[in-house]
């Protein structure tokens, strides 16, 4: 029985063995048949039996000569017997390993020409999609970390539909358009070689000539998954606002999504929707999964089965979020037909969003806001609720992009020409939301006393300000809480909600309506979130986000345990709030918690809250009843994680024998110190010293203030610009050189 966690399989289709030699004991011929069968063996089996995601990278050189005709022959074989049945993804290569980055030399079809660097990424990125988790329609971030349409579809988000033939004409604007969106739509349908695809189809002889660069055959297939990858490849340097992405101990923050779509002629798009139009639109819309785009746009209108084998495949071996699409064109729908177009596009509850894009006679009666309504009255029959994009066509339409709250559409003034006639820009938009008090400017603030150290206002309104949010942020510094909630700031109608930090966590609680149920479990809150009710009444949330920002870092170091303790222990220092934020995330990691504190009653209380055992000493001695030793000889688990929450100014420090693996069980611990400054502790030296993986404090504050901003805005955070804040007011200034 084969079993292997990962492996790679490297196949040269030039190889020698591939031609007959006069000494061969062999027919190439039948070595080739021989291979493709045994190859078959062991793909079949990896894919199907052992169930391992699998990856067909895609090598096809531009220089000329680089692959004669029967090599090119055999690929194609080998392509549609093995290597594409039995892979989930597929990364493309061309020339990256002859370049070293950007340069003026003509690539495939363009002036950029990719790196190593750019392919190591992008296989690191569709590795990390991969990973996510399954996304589930209606599902929040919290339920499906990383991989929501709550926030990727989010309020005030946008995505730039480009409408270039090929992917490297949109490089001289790139930059600019990257300032402004979310995301980048690539428009398969309007790609040239989108049109080569369709040209397979033709007569032989035709077709072959329309294949043809130079001389050299082209492969339309690879050429449009490869042009997804130079976008972002081309976006990455320039990608404010991507989300995080996490993969193995760190995150991918420059990987801007991309919605792939592939519009038809009666969608307001060019692909034919013919028989084979459609069933050839099918073929390209995987294309997309194997390329791991973020979203992928499907049209609700085609055949069942196509679809149903679409998303029956999106949904058991990707990771990739579907936005059920359909667009009326030249006629004007009734708001009855509009609504329930909504519900065609949720895809018999497989969509993770629905957009209906409608047309309008004329706009004399308010039918802009034809599809607004609609989706407002089509969200209160279904659940679970899902985005909703609603949209009108045309000039006419133009405010419907205004009053759409989530995931619009939009060109850019840098652009030559719009993708559609009345799309307007995100700025443009943002500017009406503000002037018509859709988007009004919110009032944010730290509140805690003595934090003139705080860099929460630079991370907060750094992000506010990539997304281009009119929000401010600012320092509410005060000894008591009673003057922050009797004050100005707190009885604004613009208040949108505030951090909280030390003295106040806890003292905040009384003035707040609701608590989330980590808040109440951890007993103190560091996020205040103003909302209104049906009535439009405030109403005042306490949330903590603060054992998220522990989670995480962790999650991504240790994985995730199956909560019964198996998973290993976790040491946590300390009796205070974050102690227990730090003891409610250890639990949700399927650690087994371990509490020592000077003060043995608080540790005492942490166990009797939240589960675990007090550990008197931390002592090596087995035999010293109540000693860490002993507790780890008694329990057989291996110490996971040290979180020290001891102030920066005590440097405390581990004893020797717990940095040696003989001793913990096996292996070293990950180190955390919850403290942001100093940006080296006297704990984090000996670990890194010790050879530890660590956690610096600094990662705590943009992963929990990446959450508070998720939750104060209903959009996906801008992780990189966030953790750079934290860095450049952390950092060591000779580390920051």
């Amino acid at each position: 029985m084969l079993s292997l966690t990962s492996g790679v399989i490297v196949l040269d289709l030039n190889n020698a063995a591939f031609h007959d030699d006069e000494g061969c004991q062999y027919k190439a011929r039948e070595y080739e048949v021989d291979l493709i069968q045994a190859l078959g063996a062991v793909a079949k089996t990896l894919y199907q039996e052992e169930e391992l995601m699998s990856i067909y990278v895609n090598v096809q050189p531009s220089k000329e000569g680089a692959m004669d005709e029967s090599a090119r022959e055999r690929r194609k074989s080998i392509e549609e017997e093995v290597l594409i049945p039995f892979s989930d993804y597929e990364l493309c290569l061309a020339d990256e390993g002859l370049a070293e980055g950007h340069g003026d030399e003509q690539g495939r079809g363009g002036t950029f020409v990719p790196a190593w660097d750019d392919a190591r990424w992008e296989l690191r990125r569709i590795v990390a999609r991969a990973l996510l988790p399954a996304p589930i329609p209606g599902a929040t971030d919290a339920e499906t970390p990383n991989n929501g349409a709550d926030l990727l579809m989010g309020e005030n988000a946008f995505f730039l539909s480009l409408s270039f033939p090929r992917a490297t004409d949109a490089e001289p604007y790139i930059e600019k358009m990257c300032e402004d969106v979310d995301a980048m739509e690539y428009r398969v349908d309007l790609l040239d070689a989108a049109r080569d695809y369709l040209a397979l189809d033709g007569d032989e002889g035709s077709a072959e000539d329309s294949c043809k660069e130079d001389g050299e055959q082209k492969d339309p297939r690879f050429d449009i998954l490869y042009q997804q990858q130079v976008l972002r490849y081309m976006c990455r340097p320039h990608a404010l606002r991507s989300p995080a992405l996490p993969l193995a101990g760190s995150v991918v923050d420059d990987a801007l999504p991309v919605v792939y779509t592939v519009r038809t002629a009666h969608q307001a798009g060019t692909w034919p929707d013919d028989e084979r139009g459609i069933e050839r639109m099918f073929e390209l819309l995987e294309l997309g999964l194997r390329g791991a785009a973020e979203v992928l746009d499907v049209e609700s209108a085609w055949d069942a089965t196509s679809t149903d084998r679409l998303l029956r495949r999106a949904r058991e071996r990707h990771t990739s979020l579907i936005l059920g699409s359909h667009h009326v064109v030249g006629t004007q729908a009734s708001e009855d037909e509009a609504v329930e177009l909504y519900r065609q596009c949720r895809m018999n509850g497989r969509a993770h969003g629905a957009k209906v894009v409608l047309s309008i006679d004329s706009n004399d009666d308010g039918e802009d806001r034809l599809a607004y309504d609609a989706s407002l009255a089509a969200a209160k029959l279904d659940e679970p609720e899902i985005p909703h994009v609603s949209l009108v066509l045309g000039e006419d339409g133009s405010y419907s992009r205004v009053l759409n709250p989530r995931f619009t559409p939009v060109t850019h003034e840098s652009l030559p020409f719009a993708a559609a006639p009345g799309q307007l820009t995100a700025a443009e938009i943002m500017a009406a939301r503000v002037v018509t008090g859709l988007v009004p400017a919110r009032r944010y603030a730290i509140l805690g006393h003595n934090i003139a150290y705080s860099v929460s206002p630079q991370m907060q309104g750094g992000a506010f300000a990539a997304c281009r949010l009119p929000h401010s942020y600012t320092r509410a510094d005060v000894a008591t809480v009673e003057e922050f909630v009797e004050g100005p700031l707190w009885n604004d109608e613009n208040f949108g909600g505030c951090s909280v930090t030390i003295p106040h966590k806890r003292s905040i609680v009384p003035h707040l309506d609701v608590l989330t149920d980590a808040a109440r479990e951890i007993g103190s809150v560091n996020t205040v979130i103003v909302k209104k009710d049906k009535r439009g009444t405030r109403v005042l949330i306490g949330e903590n986000t603060d054992w998220r920002g522990i989670r995480d870092p962790l999650r991504r170091r240790i994985g995730d345990g199956d909560g019964d303790g198996s998973g290993g222990c976790a040491l946590i220092l300390g009796g205070g709030g974050t102690a227990r934020a730090a003891a409610y995330a250890a639990s949700k990691l399927g650690l087994e918690r371990l509490y020592h504190n000077r003060t043995p009653e608080k540790a005492a209380d942490l166990a009797a809250e939240f589960g675990g055992t007090v550990v008197t000493s931390l002592d090596e001695d087995p035999d010293a009843a109540g000693s860490l030793g002993a507790l780890l000889a008694q329990s057989g688990g291996a110490l996971k994680v040290v979180i020290s929450t001891l102030p920066a100014a005590a440097e405390f420090t581990l004893p020797s024998w717990m940095l040696d693996p003989t001793k913990t069980g096996g292996s070293l611990p990950v180190v955390f110190d919850v403290n942001y400054k100093p940006y080296n502790t006297a704990l984090l030296l000996q670990a890194t010293e010790g050879g530890c993986d660590i956690v610096r404090g600094s990662e705590m504050l943009w992963e929990q203030g990446a959450g508070q901003f998720e939750l104060w805005t209903g959009r996906s955070a801008p992780y990189g610009v966030m953790k750079r804040a934290v860095l450049e007011n952390c950092l060591p200034k000779e580390e920051e050189a």
